[in-house]
């Protein structure tokens, strides 16, 4: 049983939610929510203070469940900088991945990074292209010829920073196996293409996702508007159960459930919230998984 695990299994053994557990360490409910999913590990003296609300040693409850650290970090970078200097809208094409980290940054720049474990030579095997014009920058992350799909499927990591204040809109269309929109500040996020995860952190302003594939989406953290859109597929959104939040359902022939520990659930959602998961597309599913 891994670190998350365990700690989720002793805080409902103990009759403590997410934010009573939080309150008593001095942290975020999103920090229990994170070290529950294996999104961050508590540093040593939460640790401390985790052992001692649940009356166990720090040995046991960190047996079996410390990440391991054999796995390199990518070593190989290519990183392309371009300075903004007003509101601007980003149409961007990333290609194929294996992830595809977005994030805000803290200057006026955006910041498109490639790296690799394996592609040492990286900076030669793709190629950003830029190109703006009427208030809107495109922007294209080209393979060379020689690199297959199934190379950068296995081996290609991108994050793409966005410049602080001067992103209204911005257009993504890749295919990830792991997408991560972190600390986002932005009126519109509209990403086009497969992910087989999805995790949203501390982001605010409207996120939309549109796919033929299946998503399977952790959120963290977001004010404002989560639309996930649809053709003939389904989804589940792992959610915290205190999380403020309503559900609307304005697809076609879809469907939205609700479940908790593995069980059908009734609405979890706040009809009175500003913030809001939506369905949408054409004969699909969506599962809401209570956390």
């Amino acid at each position: 049983m891994d670190f998350g695990q365990k700690l989720k299994e002793i805080r409902k053994n103990e009759g403590l939610s997410q934010e009573q557990l939080a309150e008593k360490i001095g942290v975020s409910r999103q920090a229990i929510t994170k070290w529950e999913t294996g999104k961050g590990m508590p540093d040593i003296e939460n640790m401390m203070i985790l052992a001692e609300i649940f009356k166990t040693t720090l040995d046991e409850l960190v047996s079996q469940a410390m990440p391991s650290h054999d796995k390199k970090k990518p070593v190989y970078h290519s990183e392309t900088s371009f300075d903004i200097d007003r509101q601007i809208h980003f149409d961007m094409q990333i290609g194929v991945a294996h992830s595809l980290k977005v994030c805000t940054g803290e200057d006026e720049k955006l910041h498109i990074d490639l790296a690799s474990e394996e592609m040492e030579n990286i900076g030669s095997l793709f190629k950003v292209k830029l190109d703006e014009h009427r208030g809107k920058l495109d922007v294209d992350c080209i393979k060379k010829d020689g690199v297959s799909r199934y190379e950068t499927a296995d081996a290609l990591s991108v994050t793409v920073t966005l410049p602080k204040g001067l992103t209204g809109h911005c257009e993504i269309a890749a295919s990830v196996k792991e997408l991560h929109l972190m600390n986002l500040a932005l009126d519109c996020l509209e990403y086009d293409g497969d992910a087989q995860s999805v995790t949203i952190s501390d982001c605010c302003g409207s996120i939309e996702l549109t796919s033929r594939t299946n998503y399977d989406i952790t959120v963290n953290g977001i004010r404002g508007l989560l639309d996930i859109n649809q053709w003939k597929s389904g989804s589940i959104v792992h959610i915290p159960e205190d999380a403020d939040f309503r559900v609307q359902n304005k697809g076609r022939g879809c469907h939205v459930f609700f479940q908790k520990n593995g069980e059908a659930a009734e609405n979890g959602g706040q009809e009175s919230s500003e913030n809001l998961l939506s369905l949408s597309g054409i004969q699909s599913e969506l599962i809401v998984d209570l956390q």
